[in-house]
């Protein structure tokens, strides 16, 4: 494995008499590309928020080793200054992308760096390279509802991607989609994360989606049972 670029240690949570999670430990190498299987129910959308400091855990540690600067114990963060980390150094995509239907393609995608601070000028033109990279060009003014759910989702990642974030977080980024859209959206999301070196964690009930990671976790009762790596 690589440089770990996070680190899960003993981690729980439970919601009044249901535990979600019972003592995971887990680690991620910078890179890496790790898929987290389960049923519906088994813990595994819990982890990822866990991980990403969306959920604070009741127990447990998470750290983020982060490519410059001091390793970060993302648990002992409060939520402003996890909110902070998921603006800088995270990126997410969900199964529906979360996208702002009033707002144009380009403007979602531009929107993510403007909030950290970036000139509406710059984030634009950020926002088009990566239209572009991701198979884009010319759909910036559509809105949304313009687009077919693989051009959404790839909008997300898009979003997800252009503040230049180390970890990309993906809850069932293909679940409402064809297998073939599927497929592209998958070649988007690798191309866009371990293939410029970044980390990739995609929850999914997907075992085609699984197996284009570089590493398979499966979790059930809220604990990881077993760990597979892909040939």
């Amino acid at each position: 494995m690589n440089t770990p670029v996070l680190h899960a240690q003993s981690l729980t949570k439970t919601f009044g008499a249901t535990t979600a999670l019972a003592g995971v430990d887990l680690v991620v190498g910078r890179g890496e590309s790790v898929a987290i299987m389960g049923a519906s129910g088994s813990g595994k959308t819990t982890l990822l928020h866990v991980l990403a400091g969306i959920t604070a855990p009741d127990t447990g540690t998470v750290n983020f080793a982060p490519a410059t600067g001091a390793p970060v114990d993302i648990t002992t963060k409060n939520e402003r200054e996890r909110s902070r980390l998921r603006r800088e150094s995270f990126g997410f995509v969900f199964q529906q992308g979360l996208l702002i239907p009033e707002l144009t393609a380009i403007e979602n995608i531009a929107l993510a760096l403007m909030i950290n601070g970036t000139s509406r000028r710059v984030a634009l033109e950020h926002a088009a390279g990566w239209m572009a990279s991701l198979g884009l060009a010319g759909m910036e003014e559509r809105r949304i509802g313009e687009l077919s759910g693989g051009q959404a989702q790839r909008v997300a990642i898009a979003r997800a991607q252009v503040t230049g974030a180390e970890l990309v977080f993906a809850d069932e980024p293909t679940g409402a989609l064809d297998s073939q859209t599927s497929d592209d959206v998958m070649d988007a999301l690798l191309w866009s994360t371990t293939g410029q070196g970044r980390t990739l964690l995609v929850v999914t009930h997907d075992g085609e989606v699984a197996a284009r990671c570089s590493r398979t976790v499966h979790v059930r009762d809220g604990q990881i049972v077993s760990t597979a790596v892909s040939a």
